[in-house]
């Protein structure tokens, strides 16, 4: 492996830094750059959140924007990936449609379960310090074997998912996977761990990316990875917290 290595993070991989060449003299990606990145992001996700979430309870039809805006965001995440060079226009974009997303996806859950989208988000925050501290601390290292795992892990789940859908257009569920059952909230456990794993990964792309000098462009793609596992890990909470409210 020439520069990082894989992250679980389909959208971070060591890849992204091989079709990121002739670069040299130019300016480079900073860790500061990144995080100062990130946080534009994550404002203009939360923007259109808060703008998605105030239509929904003034009444509006939400469907068609939650589900343009996860369209939207699944088709500009793909074209980032393989394009990282249209990171800086595109991430944007998709944090946006993520956002519209998000805002009706959480209203639609605070209608049912009074508070959970503030516990999510919340707890979202919370998962991510303490990750950024066992990275910065050393307690989990991001070696060969753990990246390995963690990658099979993220890909067998996004399986899982895929298989979900494509079954519920034939009215087929995959039993426990949407569940209020021991078995389901197990489940939602478990992925919300794999998730906040991720993020172990990600903080390791972007320290080396910045070590090793990849061009400047890649500090919108690393924060682009950086909110795709935020934005995976807010909703798996979600469920899990609605899994158990549910039971109440």
């Amino acid at each position: 492996m020439n520069l990082i290595g894989r992250s679980g993070n389909p959208t971070l991989n060591k890849k992204t830094f091989e079709r990121s060449e002739h670069y040299n003299g130019q300016e480079t990606m900073t860790i500061g750059g990144t995080v100062n990145k990130s946080f534009m992001l994550l404002a203009l996700l939360i923007g259109a959140a808060v703008v998605s979430w105030v239509m929904f309870f003034n009444g509006y039809e939400m469907y068609p924007y939650m589900i343009g805006g996860a369209i939207g965001a699944l088709v500009l995440g793909l074209v980032i990936s393989f394009k990282p060079t249209t990171a800086p226009f595109l991430a944007p974009i998709y944090a946006i449609g993520e956002g519209l997303f998000l805002g009706a996806l959480s209203a639609a859950y605070e209608s049912l379960y009074y508070g959970i989208t503030l516990q999510a988000a919340l707890l979202t925050m919370c998962v991510f310090l303490a990750m950024l501290v066992v990275y910065k601390t050393g307690l989990v290292k991001a070696s060969a074997g753990f990246q390995k795992g963690l990658f099979a892990a993220t890909a067998g789940i996004a399986l899982v998912y895929l298989l979900s859908f494509v079954l519920g257009l034939f009215g087929v569920t995959v039993p426990y996977l949407h569940d209020s059952t021991p078995i389901g909230i197990g489940i939602s456990v478990v992925i919300v761990i794999i998730a906040a794993l991720n993020f172990v990964l990600d903080f390791n792309f972007i320290e080396e990316g910045a070590r090793q000098g990849a061009p400047k462009y890649m500090e919108w793609y690393g924060s682009f990875g950086l909110l795709v596992t935020l934005v995976w890990l807010y909703v798996e909470i979600l469920r899990l917290l609605s899994k158990l409210a549910s039971r109440d």
